[in-house]
């Protein structure tokens, strides 16, 4: 009579299991569930870019006339680490595009704002400024290098969104 207890016990026990994973099966499949990203919000970086202007010792460059389409999603200014100034944004295609400024020494500060591009020796006018053109696995960029301070402008975004984001640069 023991060993029909066990066995019992032991059926019984598989049955509910069977029966929870049924359960969470059904609740997985009819509860709707979203593995998207959430949406990136939109930055505003009007205080960021006063406050940038007034403590740095170069002109902050910052963009102008970009559609609502470009989305600001990040901005730093950290005085006390070479004057870099950080402004993120994402295209209206949803790549990344970054413009980085810092008086730290142009070599580290373009290995470190470009993840590693290298320099293809070309060049491109945009304005009145020339600029060097970066290819890399993760980023590409554009850089000027002007007395005082360095300009990147890079990110996962084409070449030519890199250019209208270095064309849309005002600095003061």
């Amino acid at each position: 009579m023991a060993g029909t207890k066990g066995k019992q016990t032991v059926r019984d026990m598989v049955l509910s299991l069977g029966l929870i994973g049924i359960v969470a099966g059904v609740i997985y499949v009819f509860i709707p569930h979203d593995d998207s990203a959430p949406p990136l919000k939109r930055v505003d970086y009007r205080v960021e870019l006063l406050t940038a202007r007034r403590a740095a010792p170069y002109p902050v460059a910052a963009p102008e006339g970009l559609p609502k389409t470009w989305k600001a999603t990040s901005v730093r200014f950290q005085g006390d680490d070479f004057d870099a100034w950080h402004l993120g944004f994402h295209d209206p295609d949803g790549a990344y595009v970054a413009v980085e400024q810092s008086t730290q020494k142009p070599v580290t500060f373009i290995e470190d704002a470009s993840q590693g591009a290298e320099d293809t020796g070309d060049t491109q006018r945009i304005g009145e400024q020339t600029w060097k053109r970066y290819e890399g696995t993760k980023y590409d960029a554009l850089v000027l290098q002007e007395k005082g301070a360095t300009t990147v402008v890079a990110g996962t975004a084409s070449f030519a969104q890199l250019r209208k984001m270095a064309e849309a640069l005002k600095a003061s």
